[in-house]
């Protein structure tokens, strides 16, 4: 990291060099109220430079602190990102495809939990997008962890969104807390429930059945565990949801339909992706993980367990420590990891 004349500098091809560099910048920027400059936006990428949905989270994380932005438009490799004072309020924010809701949502809650104020959201774009978080995933998993830290959250679902055509749309209000508290996930305690959704909307019936049989064969769980479900979206679309509620942590995992997949793939990925949780006994999930860094470096810090730390993870607490003035420790333990967040430190620079 160097100071530039624009701020902070960001170099968004360290590490995995992904989308997750430039919104984690925009928001500490936002919410530390310094400006930054972020280049080689997406280098590690296929196609570097910011997308429509990228272009949706600095234009949301804009509105949100009524920042003065250079470089915002496709392909840019280059941004810089001067922001104002944060503003609750009633926002509405549209990625304009199927690019990820949830993660535009991302971008700016932790800027929201800073506001003092109440927030409402309306997100309109895809809901149930791979590789990003699913609307379930938010509800069901991410914020019931961020409401152990004090936050207030109210949520809704009123259109599913899949790719290609997206136009789902959710509700979610935010309201922050008082007074944060410490976060400590270290157990993931007792199971409580564990289920199962198939969900399809315009698309042959019989895709949501074999999903289940083959849940059903894989799982062993009982029949009534695992549902199907035609539900409302614009386009065709088909996803997987599978969840364990554990008594301190749910982990929820998502699986997506799309062209010359099978049902049986859909159904075997999200599978897979519980086995690989269910290999250790880490409470969080490494998305999950690279999720809560932020929560945690903005609220009152805290230490959790998860399985093996990510490139992406690893490459989030690097930014981080960039622009927060924090410790992020990870110590290799039984279990896995364990990530810890000191923020007694923490000063504005």
């Amino acid at each position: 990291m160097s100071k530039v004349s624009e701020g902070i500098e960001i170099d968004g091809s360290q590490g995995e060099g992904g989308g997750q560099i430039l919104r984690t910048a925009l928001t500490l920027s936002a919410c530390r109220g310094v400006p930054v400059h972020i280049r080689n936006i997406r280098q590690g990428r296929q196609n570097p430079g910011l997308m429509r949905q990228h272009l949706a989270c600095v234009k949301a994380i804009a509105d949100v602190c009524g920042a003065e932005v250079k470089g915002a438009f496709i392909g840019a490799t280059a941004l810089a990102f001067t922001p104002g004072p944060i503003r609750a309020g009633d926002y509405r924010f549209a990625v304009g495809t199927a690019g990820s809701s949830t993660l535009v949502f991302q971008t700016v809650l932790p800027a929201l939990l800073m506001a003092g104020q109440p927030s409402r959201l309306t997100l309109v774009g895809g809901t149930h997008n791979p590789m990003a978080p699913s609307f379930d995933f938010i509800e069901q998993a991410f914020l019931p962890v961020l409401r152990q830290q004090g936050g207030e959250f109210t949520c809704q679902l009123h259109r599913y969104g899949f790719y290609p055509v997206g136009a789902g749309e959710w509700t979610v209000t935010v309201k922050p807390a008082a007074a944060y508290r410490r976060l400590c996930l270290e157990t993931r305690g007792e199971l409580v429930t564990a289920h199962a959704r198939c969900l399809s909307a315009k698309i042959p019936g019989h895709i949501v059945v074999r999903e289940k049989d083959r849940l059903l064969r894989r799982l062993k769980w009982p029949e009534e565990s695992i549902s199907t479900a035609q539900i409302d979206s614009l386009g065709p679309g088909n996803s997987v949801i599978v969840q364990m509620d554990y008594a301190h942590i749910t982990e929820l995992v998502a699986s997506h339909g799309a062209l010359n997949i099978s049902a049986e793939k859909v159904a075997d990925s999200a599978v897979d992706a519980l086995r690989r949780y269910q290999s250790s006994s880490a409470p969080v999930g490494h998305y999950l993980a690279d999720q809560l860094l932020l929560p945690l470096a903005l609220g009152a810090g805290g230490s959790f367990i998860t399985g093996k730390l990510t490139e992406h993870c690893r490459t989030n607490m690097n930014v981080i420590r960039q622009l927060l003035a924090v410790s992020i420790d990870a110590e290799e333990v039984a279990q896995g990891w364990r990530v810890t967040v000191d923020v007694n430190s923490q000063t504005r620079r």
